[in-house]
């Protein structure tokens, strides 16, 4: 009987270890979980220098999202904006003034 449980626990550890489905790859930064959940979210933080960015909504309506995204400073960096039927992402460095990023993002 004894060994039987022990071949039982074998194979299920064994079948559960080769098993290929991998946890996703979501990656949400401390303070963000609010945000995470926005279609947008994870190319922003792709396109965006590594750092940590306070965001802020600027205005959220039928037609697009703008946000803000400030160092720790509190000095603007970056403007997102999201046209929500298109699902287009434009992102903007601030200080530059040039675009970082402008396509339509993939569902």
């Amino acid at each position: 009987m004894t060994k039987k449980m022990i071949m039982v626990f074998i194979v299920a550890l064994f079948l559960a270890a080769c098993s290929d489905t991998a946890p996703p790859n979501e990656t949400v930064i401390a303070g963000h979980e609010e945000w995470a959940s926005l279609p947008e979210y994870p190319t922003i933080i792709e396109e965006i220098e590594d750092g940590d960015y306070k965001f802020e909504t600027v205005s959220d309506n039928q037609e697009k999202r703008i946000l803000l995204l400030s160092d720790k400073e509190g000095v603007e960096q970056y403007k997102s904006i999201f046209i929500k039927n298109t699902d287009r992402l434009i992102l903007t460095d601030i200080d530059d003034g040039g675009e970082i990023f402008n396509a339509v993002l993939k569902q």
